[in-house]
């Protein structure tokens, strides 16, 4: 398969790539070697879950210039995927 994405950013940031923010979530550790984490471009609200050790997420989001989600906006998202999931979306409480 070829690649449509050009060589000098091949290696480089999906920030770069896309011109758009990264975002990054830990949402938990397994076996105190890996961590668990949503990684989005763009909108955190549209997230994919990663695992990775340690050492390989903190490389990961260096090279990706990710900002991490506070608490408070971790709670927003899980806020409104409740919404979604069982019912009541655009509803404010």
């Amino acid at each position: 398969m070829i690649s449509s994405i050009p060589p000098e950013h091949r290696s480089g940031s999906a920030a770069q790539m896309t011109g758009q923010p990264c975002f990054v979530r830990v949402t938990g550790t397994r076996a105190a070697r890996f961590v668990e984490f949503e990684f989005a471009i763009g909108d955190p609200e549209l997230a994919v879950e990663l695992v990775l050790q340690f050492d390989q997420f903190r490389e990961f989001c260096t090279r990706h210039q990710v900002r991490h989600l506070t608490t408070e906006e971790g709670a927003r998202l899980d806020f409104e995927r409740m919404k979604w999931r069982f019912g009541a979306p655009g509803i404010d409480h």
